[in-house]
């Protein structure tokens, strides 16, 4: 994918080495770029998540903190300040600057190695999302470091991997809050990744009939240059996204960080910049759920269902490509900070009976449902 991007870049002919060279340097920016993305929307959803609950509260939300240079800035200073960007440098460098303790009791390499572990499986799934598409001589590309065929299942493989983060911490607190915490973690995400996959399914089985590589989220993005999924298989949409938000421990599935019987969950014990680490992989997971919807269901880069930005405008339809799945991104982790500040915290039962008993037998009529379909079809 990348070489043949570099083709259209570099259009002197160059010796084998300095070929490599730049192959490499593309390979780097395009994974730093996609990095980059990720977390300036998790870093972002910190803020949007206090303004978004201040505007359904009535409140203004953070408004107050100042930084005086930035703020004798004519109109950019008072405007930071209002929308509360100003507040994302406080609480950064709070983190960074705070005593980080290390406790006594706990199992030293474990507890300092899961933070890093709930953070690095998000890092690693944004270099296969297609952040949207690059029209060529030969044919269209993603937007993205990587363009592999079963980039589906290596997200959603690899993203899992961030429950061994709370498990690591649960278990190396040496904490009784902090490891139900995690067995908590645990059970859920093993019974909420079933409901995943099996949601999904239908919508492989439909572009299987339409492309060869239906694990393949650029694949899944291209089909829907006509109708969105979210039309086509409403009820895999909705199964998807509720496990999404199981996934992420957000309300009203949060019952791994529990602060009415659990303290704080797994992360009792951290504070400080490890602290800061999973709760950027909080916010680094909510925004990379929200790039996965929107590429499986939401259309991924094409602006309205039946409408995509042609090929004949090239360079143009890539960057308004880029800028339609950011808006949807950007709507989604919205949605998600919504829900957060609306509904109640279910109980940890009822977490567990509604997946078991209610949504993996839908899941299963659902998926039956669409291979009757397509067959007749």
């Amino acid at each position: 994918m990348m070489h043949n991007l570099l083709a259209t870049i570099v259009t002197t002919d160059l010796n084998p080495f300095w070929d490599g060279l730049l192959n490499v340097l593309l390979y780097i920016i395009f994974g730093f770029g996609s990095i980059i993305v990720i977390m300036c929307f998790a870093a972002l959803s910190v803020v949007a998540e206090r303004k978004v609950a201040g505007f359904i509260q009535g409140r203004f939300g953070p408004n107050r903190v100042v930084i005086p240079f930035v703020e004798a800035i004519p109109f950019v200073g008072s405007t930071l300040r209002k929308m509360g960007l100003t507040q994302l440098v406080a609480d950064g460098a709070k983190f960074l600057l705070k005593e980080d303790p290390l406790p006594a009791h706990v199992n030293k390499f474990w507890y300092m190695l899961a933070p890093v572990m709930s953070l690095a499986p998000v890092l690693i799934v944004s270099a296969v999302i297609p952040f949207g598409i690059i029209y060529l001589e030969n044919g269209a590309i993603p937007l993205s470091p990587s363009n592999i065929d079963y980039s589906l299942i290596f997200a959603l493989a690899v993203s899992s991997l961030g429950i061994f983060g709370a498990i690591m911490a649960g278990w190396s607190s040496n904490n009784k809050y902090s490891q139900q915490g995690a067995l908590r973690a645990a059970a859920q995400m093993m019974s909420y990744e079933l409901l995943l996959g099996l949601s999904v399914l239908p919508v492989v089985i439909w572009v299987a009939t339409k492309a060869d590589s239906p694990f393949s989220l650029f694949q899944i993005g291209t089909a829907q240059e006509g109708t969105w999924f979210i039309l086509t298989h409403p009820l895999s949409a909705l199964l998807f996204l509720i496990a999404l938000f199981a996934e992420t421990n957000r309300l009203p599935f949060d019952m791994a960080e529990s602060e009415t019987d659990l303290v704080s969950g797994y992360h009792t014990e951290y504070g400080s910049f490890k602290f800061g680490l999973f709760f950027v992989g909080e916010y680094g997971h909510v925004a990379l759920s929200c790039a996965l919807f929107s590429v499986i269901f939401l259309g991924a880069w094409n602006p309205f269902p039946g409408l995509y930005w042609p090929e004949s405008w090239g360079w143009i339809a890539s960057i308004l490509s880029l800028i339609t799945m950011l808006v949807k991104i950007a709507m989604m982790i919205f949605f998600f900070i919504w829900v957060r500040w609306s509904l109640p915290r279910f109980r940890y039962d009822q977490v567990m009976k509604l997946c078991w008993g209610n949504l993996v037998p839908l899941s299963l009529l659902n998926l039956v449902f669409y291979i009757i379909l397509i067959a007749i079809l």
